[in-house]
């Protein structure tokens, strides 16, 4: 198996622009502010919603499972995509910012 890109949080900035794949209410729960939704088992219909940029892409989930998972199918259509270790998890727990539903939370 290759090696999948990744990065940290601690080299994402606060207003970093994520591809976040986790469900709908993972999602509601909590989220980074500038984050693009597009849940793992949608990722192939909606591939042209992924930004337009000439950085590499974080791709993010709760821990980083599922987001490496997209990662490696991404990289695999020619897209330049890092998977962002620990996830949601490391978000909250650097204390990043979160939005979402009342008291956001990562679930």
């Amino acid at each position: 198996m290759s090696t999948i890109p990744t990065t940290t949080v601690s080299e994402l900035p606060d207003d970093a622009v994520l591809v976040d794949v986790r469900e709908a209410d993972e999602w509601a729960a909590g989220h980074a502010p500038n984050a693009i939704h597009i849940p793992l088992g949608e990722l192939p219909a909606r591939i042209d919603e992924l930004p337009e940029t000439d950085d590499t892409v974080a791709i993010v989930c709760r821990m980083g499972g599922r987001s490496a998972r997209a990662v490696q199918w991404l990289v695999h259509q020619g897209y330049d995509v890092a998977n962002v270790e620990g996830g949601m998890v490391a978000w909250q727990r650097a204390g990043k910012q979160l939005t979402g539903d009342s008291q956001p939370s990562v679930i």
